[in-house]
This record gives C-alpha cells, structure tokens and sequence, in this order.
C-alpha cells in the first residue's frame, strides 16, 4: 500500500509539501493542474514542472485527481471529440511524466455538494456536512455562495467561478436525459481513452457520486454495487477502473463496503477512506477516521483491500480522504493538515495490524 494525500499547487493550499513529508508512511501526493481550462491538454512542460516541485520535496507524484471532463463529452454533443482528443494526449503526457493512475469522475454539472462546510461539533471540531432538505431548497448558484462563505479563500474544485453561469442551463438540459443515454456516452468516452491509459500504462480510476443519489434531477451513475457493475461491464479493460470513495458510497444504506471492495478488488486503482456519521438516509456529516466515531467499520473496510491483495496487483494506492478542521487549523475545508495525518497514522496502523495478525 502506498499512502498519499491530496495537495492543491500555485498557494492554494494551506498546506506544504514539506510538512507532507513528515508524516509517517505518506510518501506521495495525488495533485492537479487547475490552471489549465477544462478540455485543453495538460502539456509536457506544466506536467513536469509540477513533477519537479513535488519531488524536490522528496514525494512521489504517481497519481492525479483530477482531469477533469468536459461537459460537452457528458452530453454527448459534436464537439466532444475534440475534447476527448485532448484528453487522450494528456493521458499521453501523464503516462510518460510517470503518473500511473488518473482519478477522475463523470458525474454532471457539479462534483459535489454540501449544505454546510464547516458544522461545528460538541468537541470544538468543525465538519463538512449534507442535510438533503437543504440542498434541494437551493440552487447551484446559492450552494456556491454559501460555500463560497466558508471556504476560506481556497478554491472549490467542481464550483470555479467561471462554471456557475452554465450550472443552471446545463441542469435543464439534462432533465431530457435518460439513464441509457448518460451510459452511452460514458461508453462512448471509456472506448476512446482506454486503448490510450494502456498504451501509457495510466490506470483510469473514477470516483463515486458524491452524494450518491438523485439531486437536481441529474443522472447518477456510480451510486451502488449494480451501477459499477454496469460501468465496469461498459469496458472490460483493467485499466477501466475505479476510485473506492468509502465516504461517498458509504453513505449509501445500500451498501456493503466490504462485500463491493472483494467484489470489485481487482478493478480498484485508488483508495480514498473516511469516515461518515450518517444522520438520516440522506443526510450525514463527515467526521475523524476512527470507526467509533462514525457510521463505517474502518477495519472491516481496510481488512477487504488487504484480503482482496490491494497493494499486491498493482501499487494500492490511498489517500485518507475528509478531515475535519481542528486545533484551529485555517484551511480549506475537507483538506487540512491535522486530522488527515492522524487518518493517515491510523489507516497505516490498521494495515500494519491485519498484516502481522494474519487475520
């Protein structure tokens, strides 16, 4: 197993690549490139100059959450072959600067969303919270300003600026949407880039849909064992893989994260694990990674990737995913330095534990 956390480049990050590198076992960072538009190609150069800044510091950087889609590719419309023409000579390029897996998600319109981002706990901690009521009583363009308001001056990714005047006009257009016709076009995307992940050696590795159902009336594809059933059938490379969110599909009352992760262990590039406190079946705040403190059994969950030979296959990948915000910590919400090294430690501690136990 390799641990690794997310790291956000160019000061838009209120953590640094040196204190990454001084927690135990974390010899990685899984980065991005937001600087670059949505659809135009991820250069050599941007590429390896963001290698560079890593590596200086003494990481790894070997995964990339994310590159993102555009829409147009979503929607099926004329123009996406342009796009998916780009991101097949950015999958190129990831490949030869040494990234082997590229996580990245399909879901519509937005990536995700929460009701509040920064929920005060009884223990002095502040969260990122979902209340379903709540969100469906806004719009896009009020989740963004509410979230706006506690981001603390970090970027959202999923919610630039620049993407909120086309949320509403693209929500209505998919309401003429049906489920069949989203699969079509995600096949239709999987068909183009695959031959080119194999031919670079990139494994492709989508994330769940984060929440895991209906909202705005948007297709929802990756919510449950059935959908990625049906989403790995679309191409049964292995290099059309995924990225197990336990926090996005453990919210889900339908699922056995277990019992998905040695279904689906073979398919699975990329690990992000954290702890949920479900509060009804459509609302939930996250919270540490410690299993007492939420609503998902941590070891059950690092025990299937053990059993399933995670870190065996391929590289097996993790990252501890959500955070919360303690010792007033400032930084952006989800991702601060505090709680997901303590996540870290204990993830590592788990595996440790299942390894040497022989359970």
């Amino acid at each position: 197993m390799k641990m690794i956390l997310r790291w956000f480049p160019y000061s838009d990050d209120s953590v640094t690549l040196r204190q990454i590198r001084q927690i135990p076992g974390v010899g990685g960072v899984a980065s991005c490139l937001p600087k670059i538009p949505v659809g135009e190609v991820w250069t050599k150069d941007d590429i390896a100059a963001l290698k560079s800044i890593v590596a200086e510091s003494g990481l790894e950087m070997e995964v990339i959450e994310s590159v993102n889609i555009h829409e147009d590719i979503k929607k099926g419309l004329p123009s996406r072959d342009r796009y998916i023409d780009n991101y097949i000579k950015t999958i190129t390029n990831l490949g030869g600067a040494g990234v082997r897996v590229l996580c990245y998600n399909f879901m519509p319109v937005m990536d995700w969303a929460r009701s509040d981002l920064a929920k005060p706990l009884p223990d002095g901690s502040t969260v990122m919270s979902y209340v379903h009521d709540e969100v469906v009583k806004m719009n896009p363009e009020t989740i963004a300003k509410s979230m706006e308001g506690k981001s603390r001056g970090y970027s959202l990714p999923g919610w630039e600026p620049e993407r909120l005047g086309a949320m509403a006009a693209d929500i209505e257009f998919y309401k003429s949407f049906t489920q069949d016709m989203y699969w079509s076009n995600m096949k239709y995307f999987l068909d183009a880039v695959i031959p080119a992940a194999e031919a670079a050696d990139v494994r492709m590795a989508i994330h769940p849909d984060d929440p895991p159902w209906p909202l705005f009336d948007l297709p929802k594809v990756i919510t449950d064992a059935r959908r990625v059933r049906t989403f790995l059938s679309l191409n049964d490379s292995p290099y059309n893989g995924l990225t197990f969110c336990t926090g996005s599909l453990g919210v889900n009352e339908e699922n056995d994260l277990p019992a998905m992760i040695r279904e689906f262990g073979g398919r699975i590039h990329f690990a992000h694990i954290r702890n949920v406190r479900k509060l009804g079946a459509k609302d939930f705040d996250e919270c540490a990674h410690l299993s007492d403190c939420g609503s998902l059994d941590l070891f059950g969950i690092v025990k299937a990737l053990y059993d399933s030979g995670f870190d065996k296959r391929f590289t097996g990948y993790v990252r501890p995913d959500h955070g919360r915000m303690i010792w007033g910590e400032q930084a952006r919400p989800g991702y601060g330095l505090y709680d997901r090294a303590i996540g870290a430690a204990y993830i590592e501690g788990l595996w440790e534990a299942i390894g040497k136990m022989g359970v």
